[in-house]
């Protein structure tokens, strides 16, 4: 891989981590369109650099992590249903990593969701007693958690999951994706450190080129996260999810269109 690659899945990375169209599937796209080789390092760089975007959740709401022990709690208890699942369909999840076909129909399909989601759930400025859910208890927490798990499936995308999760809760637009931003931190670095793992057991070590190359894209990915993840709450908070259904659609519907033509977008 090269850095011209490092860089391009690096923005894409920190552009849509936080938005709800699957930054994993918008990377195995923007791979197999330029040509990134597939290989163990590959799909290591793909997980490990999204830990480097979900760190701009520290600088834009550290104050937030100050806030009460049963923060972290509630954290914990949204985060242990992706770890079971994680763990009983990691082998599984790894084959649909390499899938094109399988981001088009996701993307498709989690387009047409979130055309209806401000209908099933209009903007819930208040709630029982006429106070704004921006706090979830840890009943809430555990079922988007639940909803978290739902995204193991390349496409789907982990924030729209999250997110939609807090919606179903009652929880405001605003606090269900600072939430979502907030639950990333957890699922993410034990990703990364998973993979990171058994990319130690089966290959040889990391070349200092790796090294610098990992570096590199999770240092991308921070700035280009840390410059979208205001504007997506912002936009979310005032217009809903119904442009980022419609773009999901137009993406998906195109993947499988060129498929179907018998254009070559497999991962090399």
């Amino acid at each position: 891989m090269s850095y011209w690659h490092a860089l391009l899945l690096a923005i894409v990375e920190g552009l849509t981590e936080f938005l709800p169209v699957s930054s994993t599937g918008h990377m195995i796209i923007a791979s197999a369109l330029v040509g990134v080789p597939t290989t163990a390092f590959t799909k290591l760089y793909l997980v490990v650099i999204q830990l480097g975007a979900i760190l701009s959740v520290l600088v834009v709401y550290w104050r937030r992590f100050f806030q009460s022990f049963d923060f972290y709690l509630k954290l914990l208890v949204a985060f242990l249903p992706i770890v079971v699942v994680g763990l009983l369909l990691k082998k599984y999840i790894d084959i649909l990593l390499g899938s094109v076909a399988v981001v088009g129909f996701t993307l498709l399909l989690g387009g047409i969701v979130l055309l209806f989601v401000d209908r099933w759930f209009p903007q819930q400025d208040s709630a029982e007693g006429g106070h704004p859910v921006t706090n979830p208890g840890f009943r809430q927490a555990f079922i988007i958690g639940l909803f978290q798990c739902i995204a193991v499936v390349p496409g789907i995308s982990r924030s729209a999951a999250t997110i939609i999760g807090g919606l179903s809760q009652r929880l405001t637009r605003r606090a269900a994706a600072e939430f979502a931003f907030f639950l990333a931190m957890p699922t993410m670095a034990a990703a990364s450190v998973k993979d990171m793992y058994d990319f130690y057991q089966d290959n040889p070590p990391l070349t200092g080129e790796q090294i610098q190359q990992l570096l590199f894209g999770n240092a991308v990915a921070f700035v280009v996260a840390l410059l979208a993840i205001r504007l997506f709450v912002d936009f979310v908070s005032r217009y809903g999810f119904r442009a980022f259904g419609i773009y999901r659609i137009i993406v998906g519907g195109l993947i499988l269109v060129m498929l179907a033509l018998g254009i070559d977008m497999q991962l090399v």
